[in-house]
C-alpha cells in the first residue's frame, strides 16, 4: 500500500527569504515541501487580510503549516482560513503574552514607529557594519537570508508583530523553541519542545536537529 504524502508549507521569519530552509530535508517518500515568500503589503492592510492573501499559495487541504519567528505568527493567522493537519511554529510566540517586555512596551508607547526602517532598507552590505570575525560571519548570514528590504514591508511587519493581539493559543499547535533565543526569550514561552543551545536562527544553524525530529513531530498525533 502506497504511503500517503503529507504536504508541508514553510514560511520564513520577518524579511527573510525562503532560502533559510535550504538545509531542511524531509524524507521525500513521506513529505512534499513548499515555501511561501513574503509579499509587499497593500496600504492599511490588516494582518487578517494579508493572511488570506498568503493562503492563496496553499494548494492542498490537510497540509502542515510551519512558520519561523514572524512566520510563526502568520501561519497561526492563516490557519483560521484553511483546513490543516498540523500547525508548527519555530522560534516564535503563540499569543501576545509571550511577546517580550520590550515589544509590549513598544506597543504601548508606539516607539516602533520611530525605527529607521528606511535606513535598514538601504544597507547594501551588512558586513561593513560588523566588527570581529564572529560578527562578520553573522552579518554575512543576515545579508544572505534577509532579502526583503522594502520599507513598506518592514514598517508593516514590525507593527503587526509588536501589536499582535491574539489572546488564545490555537488548539493542537506545536511550538519548537531554542533555550538561547534572544529575540523571544524562553522565559516567556510556555508548553514548547525545547532545543538545547538553540538560538533564534536555529532553523539555519541547527538544521540537522529539524531534519531528524520534524518528521516524527509531524507524524506524531500525541502532541
Amino acid at each position: 500500500m502506497k504511503q500517503k504524502v503529507t504536504h508541508v508549507y514553510f514560511i520564513p521569519g520577518m524579511a527573510a527569504s525562503v532560502s533559510i530552509f535550504e538545509y531542511i530535508s524531509l524524507p521525500k517518500e513521506q513529505f512534499k515541501c513548499y515555501t511561501i515568500s513574503w509579499k509587499i503589503p497593500e496600504k492599511n492592510e490588516s494582518i487578517k487580510m494579508y493572511a488570506k492573501r498568503m493562503c492563496k499559495e496553499v494548494k492542498h487541504e490537510n497540509c502542515v503549516l510551519v512558520g519561523v519567528s514572524f512566520g510563526g505568527i502568520m501561519v497561526q493567522e492563516m490557519s483560521k482560513y484553511l483546513k490543516i493537519k498540523k500547525l508548527i511554529i519555530i522560534s516564535s510566540v503563540k499569543n501576545r503574552y509571550e511577546l517580550p517586555k520590550r515589544m509590549q512596551i513598544a506597543r504601548k508607547t508606539k516607539v516602533y514607529k520611530l525605527l529607521p526602517t528606511s535606513i535598514i532598507s538601504k544597507i547594501e552590505n551588512w558586513e561593513k557594519l560588523a566588527f570581529g570575525d564572529f560578527a562578520k560571519k553573522r552579518a554575512a548570514m543576515y545579508q544572505k537570508y534577509l532579502s526583503i528590504n522594502d520599507k513598506t514591508y518592514l514598517d508593516w511587519a514590525i507593527e503587526k508583530m509588536v501589536c499582535w493581539d491574539q489572546e488564545k493559543t490555537p488548539v493542537g499547535l506545536i511550538h519548537i523553541h531554542g533555550d538561547r533565543d534572544v529575540v523571544f526569550p524562553i522565559s516567556n514561552i510556555k508548553n514548547c519542545i525545547t532545543v538545547t543551545q538553540g538560538t533564534h536562527v536555529m532553523i539555519v544553524n541547527r538544521a540537522r536537529w529539524f531534519n531528524k525530529y520534524l518528521p516524527q513531530i509531524i507524524n506524531d498525533n500525541l502532541h
